[in-house]
């Protein structure tokens, strides 16, 4: 018999636990300015869908994580998650953030997680300049 105390993580499947393991330990890998680690999290052959389009592979998805890394590494800079859900090898993040270039508003992630790896990503967000 179950218990009410029973954690999140007691009630998830395998496939759910091993997806939130990977994405939040990509949060963590991108809070931390660990590009390596961050390219860890993806498969070979991932794709990446952005505003301006799809990045494939993790040298393209590598350049872009290059640029944001610089960015939320200047001095003041601020990021938020504000949700994560889980289901399966589906994750969705909603985030916020500054730097000194931007305002982060409104940020969405989506992930495809498959055999422990990022095969999909999706990133859509409402980013205001402040120069």
């Amino acid at each position: 018999m179950r218990h009410p105390e029973h954690t999140l993580a007691d009630r998830e499947s395998s496939a759910t636990r091993a997806t939130r393991s990977v994405v939040e330990s990509h949060v963590a890998r991108f809070a931390e300015g660990d590009l390596d680690g961050i390219l860890a999290d993806y498969a070979p052959g991932a794709i990446f869908f952005t505003p301006q389009g799809p990045l494939r592979g993790t040298g393209q998805i590598g350049a872009l994580f290059r640029s944001l890394l610089a960015e939320f590494g200047k001095p003041g800079a601020s990021f938020s998650l504000d949700h994560l859900c889980v289901e399966g090898d589906h994750a969705y993040l909603l985030w916020h953030g500054k730097t000194a270039d931007n305002d982060y508003e409104l940020c969405t992630d989506t992930f495809i997680v498959r055999n422990g790896k990022i095969a999909v990503q999706s990133f859509a967000a409402k980013i205001t300049p402040l120069r």
